[in-house]
């Protein structure tokens, strides 16, 4: 296979290595398996948890009254994790098989996404039981609660609780996209991992006429966390994960105008806040324009994004900031919600004034960032070190 010339910040490798991958970063951030990292995309994803921060803050601020609503279309940042879940899957896994058995796989993806979701959980437990500002609203038999809990523990869904809507997690509402992306796992280690990279683009093709059907008829892609909804779940799961395992498997066969599509963390980051950004559309001729535009957003929008942060390194300057988003972004996504549950019971039970609202919503800001920064560095990290021996 002819090696095309090298995109802008990667050097070629001086060395045979374990990656398929012709190029390397210089001074490359490394996986476990000793992979380069793919900085860029590492950073976008640690901007989109940060996007989420501020959407779920900000929302539960202004109660979610549409207009007051600055970041309309955040959670798109779940489709987006789901794409870049599948590019980064296939990068680590594809050239392991068959060395690696099914039984290795799953110890490595549980060791990796477990920990934290255990945290997140009784996290979510605690807020649940501890809230000073709940006022009753969330009373519960003890046998509810303990059976909610270990169902969560194993990522599954439960019942709904008192002041919890209709949750499928309700300890920890973002949660229900970790059983989301087990289900990817064991569908690209059962089925996917074996299909070719025509196969991969046809199911890709058929998940994504699925997508746009559905986004287009709801109006929107915000759905599959509540049991009033949950089938959007697996419809918002396929297209991404499947679009990002094919884009990974193809990269080097992209038209050359694509191959040749690079940007770096901070232009990308921005065009995902400005699609963030972008007011509900309106109807139009009976068609809802906001499903068109979620689901165009989904389709095409962050399958160049990924393919550009792909062929990107990240500088000297956005190097480490890269690395340190990447780092957070898992741990900021999965345990800000506990805590923003007792600010919701603030702003909605309590009807706390905006002049008490606001400064603490800013605060929420650092205070999370240092949660998720407490829980990678004394939980997640450990624990998985001492699961790796």
């Amino acid at each position: 296979m002819t090696v095309p010339p090298p995109p802008a910040g990667l050097t070629p490798l001086a060395a045979p290595q374990t990656t398929t991958s012709p190029y390397r970063y210089e001074r490359p951030e490394t996986t476990s398996s000793g992979k380069a990292r793919f900085e860029v995309l590492d950073g976008l994803r640690g901007s989109a948890a940060f996007l989420i921060l501020l959407f779920h803050i900000q929302g539960i601020t202004v109660l979610f009254e549409g207009p007051r609503v600055l970041l309309h279309h955040a959670p798109l940042a779940v489709d987006f994790f789901f794409a870049l879940s599948g590019f980064v899957v296939g990068y680590a896994y594809d050239d392991r098989w068959p060395r690696m058995t099914m039984a290795e796989f799953a110890r490595i993806r549980l060791t990796r996404l477990h920990p934290l979701l255990v945290l997140g959980t009784l996290l979510g437990f605690a807020s649940y039981v501890l809230d000073p500002f709940a006022a009753g609203a969330q009373r519960a038999s003890w046998p509810t609660l303990l059976t909610t809990l270990a169902l969560m523990l194993f990522v599954l869904p439960a019942r709904p609780l008192p002041n919890r809507w209709y949750d499928t997690h309700p300890f920890n509402g973002p949660a229900w996209t970790l059983l989301q992306e087990y289900i990817a796992n064991l569908a690209y280690a059962v089925w996917l991992r074996r299909l070719s990279a025509r196969a991969l683009g046809i199911v890709a093709g058929i998940a994504g006429i699925v997508l746009v059907s559905a986004a287009v008829a709801r109006g929107s892609m915000d759905a599959g966390f509540g049991w009033d909804n949950w089938w959007m779940a697996p419809i918002r799961l396929a297209y991404p994960f499947v679009t990002g395992l094919w884009l990974y498997r193809v990269r080097d066969r992209l038209p050359r105008a694509l191959q040749r599509l690079h940007a770096g963390w901070l232009p990308l980051s921005a065009l995902l806040t400005l699609a963030f950004l972008a007011p509900i559309m309106p109807d139009a001729g009976g068609v809802h324009l906001n499903g068109v535009y979620e689901a165009a957003c989904v389709v095409v929008l962050f399958p160049l994004i990924i393919v550009a942060g792909s062929h990107a390194g990240a500088g000297g300057g956005t190097r480490n900031l890269c690395t340190g988003l990447g780092r957070l972004s898992y741990p900021l996504y999965i345990t800000h919600f506990p805590f923003l549950y007792v600010y919701g019971n603030l702003v909605v039970i309590q009807k706390a004034p905006s002049r008490v609202t606001t400064p603490l919503a800013v605060a929420l800001v650092p205070f999370l960032l240092f949660v998720a920064w407490a829980a990678a560095r004394w939980w997640d990290e450990p624990i998985r070190a001492r699961l790796r021996k």
